[in-house]
């Protein structure tokens, strides 16, 4: 049976006692939980079809073109349209939609007319649309469940590189230690946005948007690892001129062994105080380079386009930017609020008896 050590539960004990911290992790867990199956939330594509006494499962499944249903269309069946079909023909056959019945890239635009439209609860547009008649609430949906990926896989891959090399500089030291802060130091002194610009100059608008996303990541992840690896390497000096590792030493342990059994186990409080803050500069960043064009690539849904969309349109479509604004500030409110409970709950000093 996997167990905690006393001196972590004591930890998580102490994180619970922090009310905003803890409330803020519960309602981020949810929130992830929601996102995670938001198709059955936010989606064009129907829950559940009942036609000709036969059940469809649109959502998850290949699309269904209109003549699967009567319709005299062959392209994927507009469930709204659909829905609304059924109720005028007056018989057994009903369609399911979800609660916000629009997806991200969709163009509703009202009267053939592509324009922002205020919030609207008869049109289910409950945030309104943007500049392109696509619905706000469903590019905020899914622009923040991507956002919070590309953060969590971003801050796996600086953990990764950042723990392996700064573990390896604190532990092994001498000419290995000075090579490496030679080259942090060189590579930390290229400018990072330059390198997106001159990237994504080159890149075709032809390549597949999965391929794009993930050039973005490696770019970020590749300027972004340098930091942590200074904080691991401080730690591991510190770590390994204790006595508990020459004891280790002295019973034949080996390096991996010190390091995997010994080192990184002592230092797991620092690396989990920087996580949820590393992943707040992560929804900032990529929401500062959608902003300025040069992040996910259109028509990817995102915090930052958006933005940009709603400072380009204050005063004529004001409920776009305040939309994304709201969401951004208390995404990043609520991560930040996490951080500041991980790393108060993991200090050293509150655990501290002074003889």
């Amino acid at each position: 049976m996997f167990s905690f050590n006393p001196q972590t539960l004591k930890k998580l004990r102490r994180f619970r006692q922090i009310k905003r911290g803890y409330y803020s992790f519960l309602f981020l867990s949810v929130l992830l939980l929601v996102l995670a199956f938001g198709e059955l939330l936010v989606n064009s594509r129907a829950l559940l079809v009942s036609y000709e006494g036969e059940l469809f499962f649109p959502t998850y499944t290949a699309f269904h073109p209109g003549t699967d249903f009567g319709l005299d269309y062959s392209y994927e069946t507009n469930y709204r349209e659909l829905k609304a079909h059924f109720a005028a023909q007056g018989g057994n056959n009903w369609v399911i939609m979800p609660l916000v019945p629009y997806n991200a890239y969709e163009n509703n635009a009202q009267g053939g007319m592509f324009k922002p439209v205020p919030p609207s609860l008869d049109n289910q547009h409950y945030l309104g649309t943007d500049t392109t008649s696509r619905d706000i609430l469903a590019r905020l949906f899914y622009g923040t469940r991507i956002a919070l990926v590309f953060a969590l896989v971003f801050t796996a891959w600086v953990y990764l590189i950042g723990i392996s090399v700064g573990c390896a500089m604190g532990y092994f030291g001498g000419v290995f230690d000075l090579f490496f802060q030679r080259v942090i130091e060189i590579w930390s002194n290229i400018p990072f946005l330059y390198m997106v610009i001159i990237v994504f100059s080159v890149i075709p608008s032809s390549l597949a948007i999965p391929s794009r996303i993930g050039i973005l990541l490696f770019i970020m992840v590749l300027f972004s690892w340098t930091g942590m690896t200074y904080n691991m390497r401080t730690e591991t000096y510190k770590e390994k001129s204790r006595d508990y590792i020459a004891a280790a030493r002295i019973l034949g342990a080996s390096d991996t062994r010190i390091v995997f059994r010994h080192i990184l186990p002592n230092v797991l409080a620092t690396l989990v105080t920087f996580m949820p803050f590393v992943v707040v500069s992560a929804i900032s960043a990529i929401t500062a380079l959608d902003f300025l064009g040069f992040g996910l690539p259109p028509p990817t849904p995102s915090l930052g386009e958006l933005l940009k969309q709603g400072t380009a349109n204050l005063r004529t479509a004001p409920w776009i930017v305040s939309a994304a604004f709201t969401t951004l500030v208390v995404l990043l409110t609520v991560v930040t609020f996490i951080g500041e409970a991980v790393r108060e709950s993991f200090d050293p000093k509150k655990f501290t008896v002074y003889r």
